[in-house]
């Protein structure tokens, strides 16, 4: 029989109270260094400021990095001598595609992999959910993106009003900043999110490495069914699946909530008293758009798609699902000095905002001389870059903004900027990599066999037995590091997932712990090896156009 389990918000209040002797609000030490960059850490890296987008494949926006097709009229790209040819598409990849080839597509359009031009950047959203994308990849084939998960925004050139749409990537035209990104500093061609599906599990993925341990707070879906956001996980419990608001968040459905009974990276560096935050856009109710909107139907007009959308979307923002680090009421910080830590100036008092914060607080704080050690941004939606209600143009000017701002600052030094996705959209990606997490649930595992992810035994949950619901890796997606200590001009060729980022924090600031309970942070790859830090430090600024995405000499204004 099933239950719906609820989560008191007094849990949520008893997290804030056990936390209340961590993270206090210190003054900058006798020497004047801030108490950040006196934080122990494993390497230079005294920064980290994670700017997580929304659903991207890897060959969506790298197909044919480094060559693009500069037409008249649109931002050039033109690499430099000696860059590296990732893995994207070339060859019969792009003459006689697998999706082509395959009849059990739809066949109105068909096509190969095509390019999208700068005119065409707003696109329809891609079915992405955790088994479609399983059933695009057919057992490795990669051969039925347009039957499972392709959606085709009317008008255009091409395959562009078709299923086929699924095939189309972006280059150096349109994803100019991106492209400049890679091309000045490091990135990976070889990462995938931890499991397949949409944002919500991504977005727990690059916080806690798991989806295993979900509570339901308020449901009209049934576990392990066709459509719903979560599956029986073999033991009693549930693993998440799927998008679904957090729990009892002020902005969240008034019918489907749930939450999760797992630690996550704040848990840990609120232990270690490390200051951090999460910036979500749109997260400060008490703002008013230039549009009259505020509270939760905040919301900005995109002129690349042609229309508006709310600002903060409950089900991208990751620490809301943990009772530890939620701010539900979206409360605001008692002062920008008290942003990232646990405690007010006072040392006794605890901040209402409990970690979680705009990102108009980001700036401020940075501005004010306290720059979190740890920053997860979130642009507000119209920037965030998902298809269907944002584009690579306006997710461009995010990415800028903020690289740009911190290039100015004087703990650039000591930063790192991470950019990554939560999730590929159901964008095709040519490359699969066989599953080594099993998942065996009989309704949303389908990549290699009916009610089949993988093979030999799932990995552990938060019991510390094997749970279904957990398919990974997944699909492929860009990640980005841009910093004075990345390698230069490099592709990286590490496996990765979206819990590196977590096991990269644990590694610079908390002696390598992990947060077990079967947490994917225990057996994700490493992204030090995007770093040189046996070198200088000393890469040179790069200041990006936010409109076009090419350099410039002098910082656009922030």
């Amino acid at each position: 029989m099933f239950r719906r389990k609820l989560v008191p918000v007094s849990l949520a209040i008893a997290g804030l109270i056990a936390l209340a002797a961590c993270g206090s609000n210190d003054s900058p030490t006798p020497n004047g260094e801030s108490v950040q960059d006196a934080a122990t850490t494993a390497t230079p890296i005294k920064h980290v400021v994670v700017i997580y987008n929304e659903n991207v494949s890897f060959d969506h926006y790298f197909a044919t990095y480094p060559v693009a097709t500069n037409p008249a009229g649109e931002p050039a790209f033109n690499a430099a001598a000696g860059t590296t040819t990732p893995n994207g598409l070339s060859g019969t990849l792009l003459t006689s595609n697998p999706n082509l080839l395959n009849t059990n597509n739809p066949q109105t359009s068909a096509t190969n992999p095509f390019r999208l031009d700068r005119t065409q950047a707003a696109t329809a959203d891609q079915n992405h959910a955790y088994t479609a994308e399983q059933l695009a990849y057919d057992n490795g084939a990669a051969d039925l993106f347009p039957k499972y998960t392709g959606n085709g925004t009317s008008g255009g050139a091409g395959a562009f009003g078709t299923p086929w749409q699924v095939l189309g990537y972006f280059d150096g035209n349109t994803v100019t900043a991106m492209w400049n990104y890679a091309q000045n500093f490091a990135m990976s061609d070889n990462t995938y999110t931890s499991t397949y599906g949409p944002s919500t599990p991504g977005a727990l993925e690059v916080v806690s490495g798991q989806t295993n341990g979900m509570t339901v707070v308020k449901t009209t879906k049934k576990p392990s069914v066709a459509g719903s956001y979560y599956v029986n996980d073999g033991q009693g419990g549930f693993t998440m699946i799927n998008d679904v608001d957090p729990g009892f968040d002020t902005c969240s459905s008034t019918t489907d909530q749930a939450m999760m009974t797992g630690k996550n990276i704040g848990d840990l560096l609120n232990a270690k008293g490390i200051s951090w935050g999460g910036f979500m856009g749109g997260f400060n109710l008490s703002t008013t758009n230039g549009n009259g909107t505020t509270g939760c139907k905040r919301s900005t007009l995109s002129t690349v798609v042609g229309a508006s959308t709310t600002d903060y979307i409950p089900h991208h923002n990751w620490f809301q699902y943990f009772a530890s680090t939620a701010n539900p009421q979206h409360l605001r910080p008692s002062s920008t000095a008290a942003i990232g830590f646990t405690l007010e100036a006072d040392n006794k008092t605890v901040d209402p905002a409990n970690h979680q914060y705009d990102t108009d607080d980001f700036f401020a704080s940075v501005k004010a001389g306290n720059f979190p050690s740890v920053s997860f941004l979130k642009a507000p939606a119209y920037q965030d870059g998902h298809a269907g209600y944002s584009d690579p143009l306006d997710e461009q000017a995010f990415v800028t903004k903020v690289v740009n701002f911190l290039q100015q600052q004087p703990d650039w030094k000591n930063t790192a900027v991470i950019v990554a996705w939560d999730d590929s959209d159901g964008w095709y990606d040519h490359q699969y990599t066989q599953p080594t997490n099993a998942s065996f649930d009989s309704v949303a595992d389908q990549v290699n066999g009916s009610g089949i992810c993988g093979s030999g035994t799932a990995p552990n949950g938060l019991n510390g037995s094997p749970v279904n619901g957990r398919c990974g890796p997944g699909t492929r997606i860009p990640f980005l590091v841009i910093s004075p200590w990345a390698k230069q001009n490099y592709v990286d060729h590490t496996l990765l997932t979206q819990a590196s980022v977590v096991r990269f924090i644990e590694d610079n600031w908390l002696g390598s712990q992990r947060l077990g309970g079967g947490a994917f942070d225990s057996t994700s790859g490493s992204i030090m090896n995007m770093f040189n830090f046996g070198g200088s430090g000393n890469n040179p600024v790069l200041y990006l156009d936010p409109t076009s995405g090419t350099q410039v000499t002098t910082p656009p204004s922030t």
